[in-house]
């Protein structure tokens, strides 16, 4: 986890990309990557989210639990082949009837890849790959490499975990400085914030290191 100095002093990008790429770096991320994702949504897009899987992923990591999701509805599609998981994101997004389509596929070519930035703007929705890990050149105007992070301190219980953290580092993106920002979840939009960048950091550690995830077994 970064320390404070090593935060980006650049604004962080807000406005989501018509594609973006989100990666977590060992399993115990990938529910902090998730979060992330979900959290690229532009806030006031009251359309579904659609989320599409291969089944062996959610075998592993869970289905997220649609009700978690404030202020949009979840569209899970369990997916058999990566061809499919795509064929699923590029109907979505083309349509215009999600604000947002998440895919955890692997090994999309930058021709696929082309292919889901097109429809996401067609539509004008938010296009936003899972794969397990960064794969040679893709169509997505930004990488991202989330990792989780020890939770905000409590103000009212020192012995409680506070706001759910995690550190969002942008490893590539067209136009862009690369840079790391440190990300909390606000309890009152359960959306992700920037955090302050002074306070609650320490060495990573699994015990610590969350609250709500959004996932369920």
């Amino acid at each position: 986890m970064p320390c404070p100095s090593a935060l980006s002093s650049e604004p962080f990008p807000e406005v989501a990309a018509p594609l973006e790429e989100v990666c977590a770096p060992t399993p115990r991320d990938r529910a902090a990557a998730l979060m992330f994702a979900l959290s690229r949504r532009p806030e006031t897009d009251g359309r579904p989210v659609l989320f599409a899987a291969s089944r062996v992923w959610l075998g592993e990591n869970g289905r997220p639990y649609g009700p978690g999701l404030a202020g949009a509805a979840l569209i899970l599609t369990p997916v058999s082949t990566a061809a499919e998981g795509l064929w699923v994101l590029e109907q979505a997004l083309r349509s215009g009837a999600v604000s947002l389509a998440l895919g955890a596929v692997d090994g999309a070519s930058l021709a696929q890849t082309r292919r889901l930035e097109f429809a996401a703007k067609e539509g004008g929705s938010v296009g936003l790959m899972l794969p397990r890990a960064p794969e040679g050149l893709t169509a997505a105007r930004r990488r991202w490499r989330i990792e989780t992070a020890l939770s905000a301190p409590d103000a009212e219980d020192p012995r409680a975990p506070g706001r759910t953290r995690l550190a969002a580092g942008m490893t590539r993106g067209r136009g862009e400085r690369p840079g790391v920002w440190m990300m909390e979840q606000d309890d009152e939009t359960h959306r992700l914030r920037l955090a302050d960048r002074l306070a609650g950091f320490g060495p990573p550690s699994i015990a610590g290191t969350g609250a709500a995830t959004g996932l369920a077994a």
